[in-house]
């Protein structure tokens, strides 16, 4: 099972870009899911990182020189302007538009540094939800949740493979109505993987999981 939020061993990437290049506390956020993202000068006082090297750079266009001389090996992520990579160094695997913002981030570093990458970051709730198959309902709730998909707690089994209704709320009213398909088991409770959902829809959800991790290391 995955771990809590913030017990994650957590991977050094170095900075090279200004604190408003990130949106609000992304920074921090990213520490809790598995990430630190140090500055150069954060690095070398760090009594814990000092004397790591990082697994990747995170580097504002306009500094990419500042990386002149450094391992070939390690890949960089870009922050750039409204006109994208305007380098062919090889060592950049991707670009973010900045400021850079929690989801874009995690989606990159999870695709480059992780065995079995996530799309979404996710939030540990308990939200009540009602599912709906082949004309039944019933009962469950959701107990981590991404913008992509979620975890159930079903009070009914949920075949691997099933496609299903669900529904929850989120606070402010909000209600979610998705379809789903389960796609995983982490006994007692089932993966979902979202269907077709609407991007209005997802941007709330995605804005909730936000909200939630920040006010985690708030």
């Amino acid at each position: 099972m995955a771990k809590p939020y913030g017990e994650l061993p957590l991977q050094l990437v170095v900075c090279h870009a200004r604190p408003e290049s990130f949106v609000g506390p992304t920074r921090n956020i990213l520490a809790g899911l598995g990430y630190a993202l140090l500055t150069p000068e954060e690095h070398a006082v760090s009594p814990v990182h000092s004397s790591q090297e990082p697994v990747l750079w995170i580097v504002e266009e306009q500094r990419l020189a500042e990386l002149e001389g450094s391992p070939s090996d390690r890949p960089i992520l870009l922050l750039t302007g409204r006109r994208g990579v305007q380098t062919d160094d090889p060592r950049v695997i991707g670009a973010v538009h900045r400021p850079a913002g929690l989801h874009e981030l995690y989606r990159l570093l999870q695709q480059q540094l992780e065995q079995h990458p996530r799309s979404s970051p996710r939030l540990a709730t308990d939200l009540p939800a009602t599912v709906r198959r082949e004309g039944r309902e019933w009962g469950a709730s959701v107990r981590s949740l991404s913008e992509t998909g979620c975890l159930v707690h079903s009070s009914e089994p949920l075949q691997l493979g099933a496609e299903l209704e669900l529904r929850f709320g989120l606070p402010g009213a909000v209600r979610v109505e998705t379809r789903a398909a389960s796609t995983y088991e982490l006994p007692p409770e089932t993966g979902l993987v979202f269907e077709a959902i609407p991007p209005d829809t997802r941007a709330v959800i995605a804005a909730f999981v936000e909200q939630g991790l920040a006010a985690q290391v708030a």
